[in-house]
């Protein structure tokens, strides 16, 4: 088996088309639920977690599954075809819904059929790439996300301008699109028939993992849950942070976090090719150590200095101190992201890829959820406090950082 660029950003589409999928939908749905149905603010937030609980539910179980099945076009494929469509059908259905039940069972239907296809499309990256050439395979397709959801902020924001339905008919096109490429230009590899002694489902893959002597890929898991807690502590409440600590506009506040995701999406690729050249773990490390300095940093500077303008750039506008330090903290978080799952899908074997992008997946999202609601009682109960955002994730990137250190595999196999 060889790297094939080409192929690996033809797979990309695959995580494009989630990307565009989630951009618009957490761009706009909110919108429809408070204009549209009138709802609180604490019933949009609920509703607004409902695709991590559905993640956490069967993302990690269909990873598995994927794993445990053949059929003639292979063991993802099959979750792709059937969750693609849906999905963008779902996703058509959702504007267009008067009613609040309707837009709910609308919005049930999308987060289901998103769960059900987005494991087994990212566990193809490591079915069709050698192990040396995971770290930048999983660059590309990270940037392809990232240009996913660029097109779907921007391409969305006009469209939506134009009729609300737009930005959702775009969503619903691209993702049909991209899981059409995949299926014609991804060809799975053909594995070996499964023996009498399948391979261990999630729950029992978890155990193993527990009982293990060497805690390497618990360590690991950990570090992901803990790093993960970290980064979405800071996003879920940035834009509170810039108003109420920095005194910007929420506008202001949104744009810094572009900043933030525009140097990530950059620096997807060459985090790919530091991790192949340094080691991922040393990469990862690296990554943890810088980001935590950056985080310390807007905690510890006065206000007065982080709202110093630096320059302007096209496109992002307006870079501030804390602009400047947000985009070394997006590096830093692609050093971090983009050679994470790599170690994960390389502490096991190709017939268990599946079920490991799962558990990956499964301690992503259950800080996804912890992370936010965390913040907010510690913001609650310290009376509004927002820069303690900043105190309170580099005690989770150091403790991230003192679980990999204990990792000794997961690095490039020859």
């Amino acid at each position: 088996m060889k790297f094939n660029i080409g192929k690996t950003f033809l797979l990309g589409f695959g995580f494009f088309g989630v990307s565009v999928i989630w951009s618009v939908y957490n761009a706009f749905v909110p919108v429809f639920l408070a204009d549209r149905f009138l709802m609180t603010a604490g019933f949009i937030g609920f509703f607004m977690t409902l695709d991590n609980i559905a993640a956490l539910l069967i993302q990690p179980a269909v990873g598995s599954w994927s794993d445990r099945i053949q059929t003639p076009i292979g063991r993802r494929m099959p979750f792709i075809l059937i969750g693609a469509p849906l999905a963008a059908a779902s996703f058509i259905l959702l504007p267009l819904s008067q009613s609040l039940w309707l837009f709910f069972l609308a919005a049930v239907m999308l987060l289901l059929s998103m769960a059900i296809w987005r494991t087994p499309v990212v566990a193809l990256m490591p079915d069709i790439t050698p192990s040396k050439y995971r770290s930048q395979a999983n660059g590309i397709i990270n940037l392809m996300g990232g240009l996913g959801a660029i097109i779907a902020f921007l391409g969305g924001a006009k469209l939506y301008e134009i009729d609300p339905t737009y930005p959702f008919w775009l969503g619903a096109g691209l993702v049909a699109l991209s899981a059409l490429l995949v299926f014609i230009f991804v060809k799975e590899p053909k594995v070996a028939a499964l023996t009498e002694k399948e391979p261990p489902n999630l729950m029992e893959s978890l155990r193993l993992i527990l009982n293990n002597p060497d805690k390497s890929a618990l360590r690991m898991l950990l570090a992901i849950f803990f790093w993960f807690i970290a980064y979405n502590g800071i996003e879920a409440f940035f834009t509170l942070y810039a108003k109420n600590h920095l005194g910007l506009a929420e506008a202001d506040g949104a744009r810094l976090l572009g900043q933030l995701s525009f140097l990530f999406v950059l620096f997807s690729l060459p985090s790919g090719y530091i991790g192949a050249a340094l080691g991922r773990k040393k990469t990862i490390m690296a990554g943890i150590l810088l980001m935590a300095a950056c985080v310390i940093l807007m905690f510890c500077l006065p206000v007065e200095s982080l709202t110093i303008p630096l320059t302007t750039l096209p496109a992002l506008g307006l870079v501030p101190v804390i602009g400047l330090i947000l985009m070394i903290t997006g590096i830093s978080w692609s050093l971090i992201n983009i050679n994470s799952l790599p170690m994960v899908v390389d502490m096991t074997e190709a017939s268990q890829i599946g079920t490991y992008t799962g558990l990956y997946y499964l301690f992503s999202t259950l800080a996804a959820i912890s992370g936010p609601i965390l913040y907010g009682l510690i913001i609650q109960l310290s009376g509004n406090n927002y820069s303690l955002v900043m105190l309170v994730s580099p005690i989770f990137f150091i403790m991230a950082f003192l679980s990999i250190r204990g990792v000794s595999k997961g690095e490039a196999r020859i």
